[in-house]
């Protein structure tokens, strides 16, 4: 029987398929391979009378991610929040980094933008200046909530962003059924605590939803690690202005007559969005294609 998996707890996995949901273990081969099954994983599964079922094969994925820990996702939706905790563009910046390395499509949802309209809207022009379809919400008014679902239509979608930022609000604010718990952020620290503790889809509308654990930090690595000189191509903001340098393989750092840095200082190309280029450039400059 064939199904994807919805959710892994303590080593049980709970599939979803035509016949119901099934709780089941993956076979041990899994482990000597090394792979680990992922929520979104499309799988085959074996049901067994008075035995556990098993976890037979992971079909072939079309991608997966290290944060969140996912599988075969058509949209990332990158939550941030304007407040409590205060917005990390280079976090955000990473994220839809990684998407486009994944061919994985990047939606900002800007949360809390009635605490702080004018960040708000910042934020706003900065990503949809890009390109990626970018919306304001509140919880308290659902601004915004009808576009967002719209999101999900047809398509399996991952929730990610800070701790606190505001994904299970969002969720709720969705399907007010689903009841998943908030967290407050703590004063002393400014950031959120972990309220979802593992990546579960969910049915949203016409579509499917992965929560996921939020965090503060992120690191390009394992699979997702790559070589400086392709960055360019994952900021999509930059494609028009690439073939205008003058160089050949231009870096787009100090770099005289470079058409990127020429449109940063014309206010075409956000200087936060470059200032996170410039940041990703210099981590990944060192790294030589034998290390991938």
């Amino acid at each position: 029987m064939n199904g994807y998996i919805l959710k892994g707890i303590g080593g049980f996995y709970y599939v979803e398929t035509s016949e119901g949901i099934f709780e089941c273990k993956a076979k041990g081969k899994f482990r000597k391979e090394k792979l680990t099954p992922l929520a979104g994983d499309r799988v085959e599964i074996t049901l067994r009378e008075g035995q556990e079922n098993t976890i037979d094969a992971i079909l072939e994925r079309k991608n997966k991610l290290i944060r969140p820990p996912v599988a075969n996702i058509d949209k990332l939706m990158i939550i941030v929040s304007v407040t409590s905790p205060l917005p990390n563009p280079f976090i955000v910046d990473k994220l839809t980094v990684i998407a486009e390395r994944n061919s994985i499509e990047p939606v900002i949802v800007i949360t809390k933008s009635d605490l702080e309209e004018e960040k708000a809207r910042e934020l706003f022009d900065i990503y949809s200046s890009t390109g990626y379809r970018t919306y304001l919400f509140s919880s308290k008014d659902k601004r915004n909530l009808e576009e967002i679902r719209s999101e999900f239509a047809g398509c399996l979608t991952a929730l990610t962003g800070n701790s606190g930022a505001g994904k299970s609000t969002l969720l709720n604010s969705l399907d007010s059924n689903l009841r998943l718990p908030t967290g407050e952020i703590s004063s002393k620290l400014g950031r959120g605590r972990h309220t979802t503790r593992q990546a579960e889809i969910f049915h949203i509308g016409d579509g499917l939803v992965i929560d996921s654990a939020g965090f503060s930090s992120i690191e390009f690595s394992g699979e997702n690690l790559f070589l400086a000189n392709e960055l360019q191509h994952c900021f999509r903001e930059f494609e028009e202005h690439i073939p205008l340098c003058k160089f050949n393989g231009c870096s787009h750092i100090n770099t005289k007559s470079c058409a990127v840095i020429e449109a940063v200082s014309k206010g075409i190309i956000s200087k936060s969005r470059y200032e996170s280029y410039t940041a990703m450039y210099e981590e990944l400059k060192n790294i030589k294609s034998w290390q991938i």
